[in-house]
């Protein structure tokens, strides 16, 4: 059994993390109990070996950026994301409340329940298939708040290569 940081919150779902220390963080509702919270982990085994394999890789090849650099990636991303975001929010008839650029370090994107979009100015340092992919998954949860099949469905719709360009986004680390 691994040992692990409990973080309890109003939510309704459980969720695993692997932090950049190596850290195991679960994430549970108010009223779960300790003995619920055990038995996820425990039945977590596979994905919290394979995820520490992976956040030990990022540990290793995640680029240490001078002030410099984040800079321009961030203005990068504020002149680039946008009209990404225009052009496939008019092709899909999705419009976002807001479109945020973060120095978001462990996601791409987000989008929140009041359909307000972000993204990571750190997506600069990929291929702009890439870019394109994340930009239509965040799009495609304004419609489905979720990663349910009808979800990438949607996403398949604007990017049927969609499977290609999530591994370009896993294969940088």
């Amino acid at each position: 059994m691994y040992e692990y940081i409990l973080k309890r919150s109003k939510r309704r779902t459980m969720s695993l993390e692997i932090s950049k220390d190596l850290e195991i963080i679960v994430r549970a509702p108010l009223s779960l109990s300790k003995l619920q919270t055990d038995s996820f982990v425990e039945g977590q085994t596979e994905w919290i070996e394979r995820h520490i394999i992976i956040r030990k890789k990022l540990n290793e090849s995640q680029p240490e950026l001078a002030k410099e650099e984040i800079w321009e990636l961030r203005a990068k991303a504020k002149a680039v994301i946008p009209l990404k975001v225009d052009y496939y929010s008019r092709l899909m008839d999705l419009e976002p409340t807001d479109v945020k650029i973060t120095s978001a370090k462990t996601r791409f994107g987000s989008c929140s329940g009041k359909n307000s979009i972000c993204f990571s100015y750190m997506l600069m340092l990929y291929p702009d298939s890439a870019i394109d992919y994340v930009v239509v998954h965040e799009l495609a949860h304004i419609k489905h708040h979720n990663h349910s099949k009808l979800f990438y469905a949607l996403i398949e719709k604007y990017i049927p290569d969609y499977k290609e360009r999530t591994k370009l986004l896993k294969s940088q680390f």
